[in-house]
């Protein structure tokens, strides 16, 4: 316990650190978006602001969405104030040059893959994936929440601590190509709320710990189905520590759509030790 203690710590003076770092400076914009899962609330429409063009460092306040087929690139970094929100859960595009950073409750949503709505594919993504790209690392400092699908970072992908009680909130991290590590710590959803970390490539290390949710899986088995970690290829360690529920393989389990056991290079340890072979039958 004093270990990960330790280690949460650490992690959290760093990051907010880094986060303190990159909040400073930058272009202002307002408001936000109309997408098919509209994700920053059911008026994205009539009260954000869609972005698209060039920046050189760009902050967003309020509500803003990046719709099918715009196009935003960000050459520098890319900020979401506190209490922001992103929705880039489109056919859009969104490059940034260096780092993506999210404010306390704040909320991210970047990237679209198919089956990332649900199976069958279903829009705004289909049968298409997005090609968005950070060059640095995504960290998010007690963010409402991220979903984070189909993007290429260079750097890693940190939370600390966020959450939210609105029924239905998840934290999905699907299909990312990451090149440092991925960090999700402190996370605690409401009722519905879901958090897990599919089919990732993690050329870095995986730690998920101190995290919480509250879905039920498919007819009720598992009953709580979040903290699922699920087909993620990892260069380093997967650490899996403190959760609620223990991270698990839970009903994503399906080795035919990528969804089976972990690939390792490291060690797996933790609630995760098991997960990186076939569940008993």
């Amino acid at each position: 316990m004093k270990n990960r203690l330790l280690l949460c710590a650490a992690l959290l003076v760093a990051c907010s650190a880094a986060l303190a770092a990159g909040l400073l400076g930058a272009t202002s914009v307002a408001r936000a978006d109309p997408t098919y899962a509209p994700l920053c609330g059911a008026n994205e429409a009539t009260t954000g602001t869609a972005l698209s063009g060039h920046y050189h460092d760009l902050t967003v306040r309020g509500i803003a969405y990046v719709a099918s087929g715009a196009a935003l690139d960000v050459s520098g970094d890319l900020r979401l104030a506190p209490g922001a929100c992103l929705d880039a859960f489109s056919l859009g595009t969104v490059h940034v040059g260096h780092n993506l950073t999210v404010g306390p409750r704040a909320t991210l949503a970047l990237g679209c893959a198919p089956g990332s709505n649900g199976p069958p594919p279903l829009p705004p993504c289909g049968f298409t994936s997005t090609d968005d790209t950070v060059g640095g690392s995504i960290v998010a400092h007690d963010p409402q929440t991220m979903y984070l699908t189909a993007a290429s970072v260079g750097g890693s992908v940190v939370s600390l601590g966020g959450g939210f009680g609105t029924p239905g909130v998840s934290f999905p991290v699907k299909d990312m190509n990451i090149g440092g590590n991925l960090d999700l710590l402190g996370w605690h959803g409401g009722p519905g709320a879901w958090i897990g970390a599919l089919r990732n490539h993690v050329h870095g290390s995986v730690l998920v710990a101190l995290n919480s949710g509250f879905r039920p899986g498919d007819d009720n088995n598992p009953p709580n189905d979040s903290t699922e970690i699920d087909g993620n290829t990892v260069g380093g360690n997967l650490i899996c520590l403190g959760n609620t529920p223990p991270a698990q393989y839970g009903d994503a389990y399906d080795p035919g759509i990528g969804n089976g056991p972990n690939t390792v290079a490291g060690k797996a340890i933790g609630e995760c030790r098991h997960l990186t072979v076939p569940p008993p039958s």
